[in-house]
């Protein structure tokens, strides 16, 4: 029996968004288009037995997904400004900050793709230390 080629860590994200088939893979299917947008040479990786994590120059954030929230984790979170006051969620770490979206809510795109770029712009500046 051949076995079959493994996925790329693109189409698990990918199996993901279509397994959920809720409102939880719209979120994630939207909040993936949106850190692609604001970064277009992201990376994506496939980690944590099923945690979609997003990189360039560094961890940018992971989009997990709960019953009752998609949440998406900035590993850099505590260093970034954030005018909007997206983050609502792991606010008590000294590194990461976290964003819970619920059903019905609306995506504060222009804030968040903000957010994506100043975690991005913060890996660059660690990385040529």
């Amino acid at each position: 029996m051949a076995k079959s080629a493994p996925q790329s860590p693109s189409q698990q994200i990918d199996a993901r968004i279509e397994e959920l088939g809720d409102w939880r893979g719209e979120t994630l299917g939207r909040l993936r288009a949106l850190i692609k947008e604001a970064e277009p040479n992201v990376v994506e990786e496939w980690k944590w037995r099923g945690v979609p994590v997003w990189y360039h120059e560094g961890m940018i954030c992971t989009g997990e997904t709960y019953k009752s929230a998609v949440k998406m984790t900035f590993a850099k979170g505590a260093f970034l400004p954030d005018p909007s006051r997206l983050f609502n969620a792991s606010l008590d770490g000294n590194t990461r900050r976290a964003i819970d979206f619920h059903e019905g809510e609306k995506i504060n795109e222009k804030a968040l793709k903000a957010l994506v770029r100043a975690a991005v712009a913060l890996n660059k500046s660690k990385a040529k230390k």
